[in-house]
């Protein structure tokens, strides 16, 4: 067990710096981010080999390609010394067809990473030096500190400024680091890798006895950790995956996903009980996954009740984000993701780029009071709220819906990512009854439902008033005492204000529950509805 100092801060705030807030100048047009447009690392780990090219140029970035072999490098590794021969064999195999992919993409070079396994196999210098002859490719060796502090800087792609604790899972290892403000502190390494489990002998008894041992050393080394749990690793993610399917839960998406220690007890049990080919199938595991998910879940068991996390949240950001984050500038780290990651969407998909900053003006006051995390879900239900548009109109709502509770976006959880989408899905559509995603709504009270609701319908009614950056622009004045929504109209926009634009302002009226008076502007006269 390696234990670790402190390091220096990697992603303080910046607050004051020109370019934070939210329609400063977009920084995927800076030199300094566009250098990431194409990024490829490869993480060579105990259980499987991956290949990640990112688009990398938003803050939250895209998965450009995405590929797995699974090949046990590290299978019988505390047996032999040695990396596992078929394994080795799959790996180089798999190394050759991701240098050529890359090749064929344009990268100008991967970036290769070797964990636990080949860190510790007497042979692990041997497959490298393998590995440069046959396909040129250099693998670099990381040590379990800096393996902890990569998958820490991963979690913090998608969550910056978070506290907790981060736990990554391998094959052969298992890796804890803190996260405090936007800096990883302490550090450690353990073998509690399910590889390395399955061969312990003794039996189950020797095993949890090894585990609980093992996790007070760790508890230790890393004090008290009652924050929130952040689980990075296949194996959590496969453990989560079951977890969805035993409560039913309606929206399958694992980055975000929250688990209790309840559910994490109630999982472990249900996995053990389990006829683990059927729930496999059942819940579209690989089998050489599922082989190691009964020992994962002994570990993940013991890892909750010693450490007693306040919730716990999976994360499919990792090593390999983490590698990312680390090339990442630091004026870039510093923005939201979510924002960063709607503005690109617009740059690249909106008929009017840019309108969403005036949309947001426009609707603003409606909500004002609204606390400053919900604001952000409505700058980018702006930004996004027109990046659908090719859609066919039947199933344009839905789309929006679709795209926004399933998209690759950081910093958004579960039920945001519903209230986002049921926003965007009111921008084309008054009702939201009768979609195939009723089930979702359920993971919002009714109260944010109707929220989402007026956010949607006001995106709605401003969409309707296009024009050009320099014309004088009307104003949206919402007295939620007296329920009244005053709208200034200015001569540049009452030729847009015609019957659809007001039908859907009446629209907007009546989410509110609110009385409409228009005024246009010049000496025209005052009119009431």
């Amino acid at each position: 067990m390696n234990h670790a100092t402190e390091l220096p801060d990697l992603a303080g705030a910046q607050a004051d710096h020109p370019d934070v807030g939210l329609f400063g100048r977009p920084l995927f047009q800076d030199p300094s981010a566009r250098a990431l447009s194409r990024v490829g690392v490869v993480d060579v780990g105990s259980n499987s080999v991956r290949l990640v090219v990112f688009d990398g140029a938003a803050r939250s970035p895209a998965y450009f390609y995405n590929e797995k072999i699974m090949c046990a490098l590290g299978a019988g590794l505390s047996d032999s010394g040695k990396l596992n021969p078929e394994g080795r064999i799959r790996a180089l195999s798999a190394l050759r067809r991701f240098q050529h992919l890359a090749q064929g993409m344009g990268l100008p070079e991967l970036t290769v990473v070797a964990t636990a396994a080949v860190r510790d196999a007497s042979d692990g210098s041997d497959f490298r030096e393998e590995v440069l002859r046959e396909t040129g490719l250099r693998i670099w060796v990381i040590d379990g500190e800096e393996e902890a502090r990569l998958s820490a800087q991963g979690v913090l792609l998608g969550w910056p400024g978070s506290y907790g604790l981060v736990c990554d899972i391998g094959g052969s290892s298992m890796e804890l680091a803190e996260i405090s403000g936007g800096r990883v502190g302490r550090r450690v390494t353990s073998s509690l890798g399910p590889l390395k489990l399955q061969e312990i002998k003794g039996g189950k008894r020797a095993r949890k006895a090894h585990i609980k041992e093992t996790m007070q050393q760790l508890q230790d080394t890393m004090g008290l950790q009652r924050d929130r749990l952040f689980l990075v690793g296949g194996s959590w993610r496969a453990i989560a995956r079951i977890d969805m399917y035993r409560r039913n839960y309606p929206l399958h998406v694992l980055h975000e996903y929250r688990m209790t220690a309840r559910s994490v007890s109630a999982t472990a049990k249900f996995i053990a009980e389990a006829d683990l080919e059927e729930l496999r199938s059942a819940c579209g595991i690989s089998s050489a996954r599922m082989s190691l998910v009964p020992l994962a879940a002994e570990v993940l068991s013991r890892l909750v009740k010693t450490f007693r996390p306040k919730d716990i949240a999976i994360s499919s950001y990792g090593i390999r984000e983490g590698m990312l984050y680390e090339q990442m500038p630091q004026r870039l780290r510093d923005r939201d993701p979510l924002i960063e990651a709607c503005r690109f969407a617009e740059a690249k998909d909106a008929r009017m780029p840019g309108f969403g900053k005036l949309l947001y003006a426009f609707i603003h006051p409606i909500f004002r009071a609204i606390p400053e995390q919900r604001r952000r879900l409505v700058k980018a239900a702006c930004l996004l709220h027109d990046v659908s548009w090719r859609a066919h109109p039947d199933y344009r709502a839905e789309t929006c819906f679709d795209n926004a509770t399933r998209a690759n976006l950081g910093g958004l959880k579960h039920s945001e990512r519903v209230f986002l989408g049921l926003a965007l899905l009111h921008r084309y559509s008054n009702k939201r009854e009768g979609t195939r995603f009723e089930n979702l709504y359920e993971l919002i009270d009714e109260k944010a439902q109707l929220e989402a609701e007026i956010l949607g319908k006001a995106m709605r009614f401003g969409a309707m008033l296009w024009m050009t950056q320099d014309a004088e622009r009307g104003t949206l004045r919402w007295f939620p005492k007296k329920k009244e929504l005053h709208l200034r109209l200015t001569p540049d926009m009452i030729p847009l204000f015609g019957e659809v634009a007001e039908a859907r302002l009446m629209s907007l009226a009546n989410s509110l529950g609110a009385e409409v008076q228009i005024k246009k502007v010049r000496g025209r006269a005052h009119k009431s509805i």
